[in-house]
């Protein structure tokens, strides 16, 4: 046996017929058609399709492999029989009539099948997960991941970033989620933490003089899991020095363009970009998604000239309108429920007909209070309007949920690639587990030059230049230009309530290194995996990384996290308490 290959299934086309190929990989499916044998062969191409007859040389051997058989064949390329063409495959014109077979492995009746493995608990396929591999599915998501980060690379080697690896083993430092935490042995009671973003090792770069970075960073934060959540997970990190927030997100823009065009075929329009105030007041979120329709309605002016105490003296009152939509009664309830589940106190609905109004809230708004409202939201006959009320963020964010909400259930989502910027996040945000104002991104991030001068008398209402990514609705990366002035940088630690003794305990080598000339330096960080899952169309990141994760934080196949030997412990001075 001459062991390999002369091509992949893919590449079995009808440039080779007549010709003499040399193929391996798994048993997909096998038929037998009454002598007639049909054998699908996969490998991490596709799948080529082998048929064999008793008087053909190959066909014994070929006769006894079953499901998930690895085997290898060389045969004779030629054209399927009119009818039989098969467009969804690559090699679907096409056939190979084998030769010679030889039986490479054979293999027990996997748990679940593979072609039908997308209706298997998925806690199964994980146990596993080496075979959930097999399927075409997601070994193409796969190659698109290999694509993606080729394509990336690229563009940060023509745009002269350096790649650099960073340490995986570091220092706790307040990141804003939990450390995963790595005691050592040669210092008893130390810890080492796996980083949760190279952030403060980037900005060190950028002091060294290494202007341009980037890295594709395996990162870890021990937080709560959910479909677009792991906990060790990559991202695209970046920084540059010398560049203003516009040049860097210009950057990043093209980037992504680059991205969409060569992987998926996409021509991207220009990126629309909104403060966190403006996303906040139209989307009721910081992640817009921009496909739901039109924006949200602010209505406070126009309620404050109704008789109804309820709207009238609410601070905020806003509207979500459904044009040429009048749902049903029990559409309009199910909606009034989940905006108090929401937090607001109610929902008020009108629906403008082409005899009149009629309104959940009639009977306290009437004729006039009906018709304010419906002419300043503009809206027409055959269309809805939802209003809720309340004070704070509050109105706004239920409001945002159920544009969203009913966008989906109506099925009003509009199709495409919906990217935008979010700039101008609040530098502090306050904490209630802790009782304080905390960094909202994190402590490096620069103030906005306008609000330098509240920074210590009104913390509050401090913009940061900080920025977010968002692509319908999920938040693809993040960034801010960085501090890279000593003081400034003591000042945003002491609003934080640092005392002098934490901050030079915690960041002191970074304000030492900031003593000997930083430039301006600025970054950014896209989550590599939720990016892919986007782009595959998948539902969850578990379906664009090898070996994830459960929603609990386990891995079915490896049984981690596990118990290790009592010696261990005690080479890392450490005793386990239940």
């Amino acid at each position: 046996m001459n062991l390999g290959r002369t091509h992949y299934a893919a590449e079995i086309n009808e440039s080779l017929i007549g010709q003499d190929v040399q193929v391996a990989g798994w048993v997909h499916r096998r038929r037998d058609h009454g002598g007639l044998l049909f054998v699908d062969l996969r490998d991490r191409t596709g799948l080529v399709q082998l048929v064999s007859q008793p008087s053909d040389a190959g066909f014994a051997l070929l006769d006894r492999v079953r499901a998930e058989y690895v085997v290898q064949v060389r045969g004779t390329v030629r054209a399927r029989p009119e009818g039989m063409v098969n467009p969804e495959l690559a090699s679907g014109r096409v056939e190979i009539v084998p030769q010679e077979v030889w039986l490479l492995s054979s293999a027990k009746t996997p748990p679940f099948s593979i072609v039908e493995a997308e209706d298997v608990d998925e806690l199964l396929r994980l146990k596993y997960r080496y075979l959930d591999l097999r399927r075409p599915a997601l070994m193409r998501n796969f190659w698109l991941r290999d694509k993606s980060l080729m394509v990336v690379r690229q563009f940060f080697h023509e745009h002269g970033f350096l790649d650099v690896e960073t340490p995986a083993l570091a220092r706790s430092t307040p990141e804003g989620a939990r450390d995963f935490l790595v005691p050592s042995r040669l210092q008893p009671g130390y810890f080492y933490a796996l980083p949760q973003s190279p952030q403060i090792f980037k900005q060190l770069l950028m002091v060294a003089g290494i202007d341009r970075y980037y890295q594709i960073a395996k990162v870890f934060r021990d937080e709560d899991l959910r479909a677009d959540r792991q906990p060790e997970f990559t991202q695209i990190d970046v920084e540059m020095s010398f560049m203003d927030q516009d040049a860097i997100l210009s950057l990043m823009e093209a980037m992504l363009h680059r991205l969409f065009g060569e992987v998926m075929g996409v021509t991207l329009d220009p990126f629309p970009r909104m403060s966190w105030a403006e996303a906040m007041t139209r989307y009721g979120s910081d992640k817009p998604d921009l496909r739901a329709g039109p924006p949200l309605l602010t209505l406070t002016e126009a309620a404050r000239r109704l008789s109804w105490p309820v709207l009238r003296d609410a601070p905020h009152v806003v509207g979500v309108q459904l044009a040429d939509y009048q749902p049903s009664r029990k559409e309009l309830d199910g909606w009034a429920e989940t905006a108090r589940q929401l937090g607001a106190g109610g929902l008020v609905w009108i629906v403008r007909e082409a005899s009149g109004v009629r309104s959940s809230a009639a009977k306290w708004l009437g004729e006039v209070g009906l018709d304010t409202l419906a002419e300043a939201a503009g809206l027409k006959p055959g269309g809805t309007l939802l209003v809720v009320a309340g004070d704070g963020w509050r109105p706004y964010e239920v409001a945002g949920q159920l544009r969203l909400l009913v966008g989906r259930q109506t099925g009003r989502m509009e199709p495409g690639w919906r990217f935008l910027w979010v700039t101008d996040f609040p530098l502090f945000e306050w904490s209630e587990e802790e009782g304080r104002l905390v960094s909202a991104h994190h402590p490096f991030t620069m103030p906005h030059p306008e609000d330098l001068d509240k920074l210590e008398r009104d913390p509050a209402s401090v913009r940061s230049q900080a920025y977010d990514v968002v692509l319908n609705g999920i938040e693809l990366a993040s960034g801010s230009l960085r501090i890279y002035q000593p003081d400034l940088q003591a000042r945003v630690f002491q609003v934080l309530g640092l005392s002098e003794e934490e901050i030079q305990n915690k960041f002191g080598f970074l304000l030492d290194a900031f003593q000997y000339g930083a430039p301006p330096h600025g970054g950014i960080a896209f989550g590599l995996d939720r990016l892919l899952m986007l782009m595959a169309g998948a539902d969850s990141i578990r379906d664009v990384i090898a070996f994830p994760k459960t929603a609990r934080g386990t891995d079915p196949l490896m049984n981690a996290p596990s118990p290790v030997d009592a010696s261990q412990l005690q080479a890392v001075h450490l005793a386990v308490k239940w």
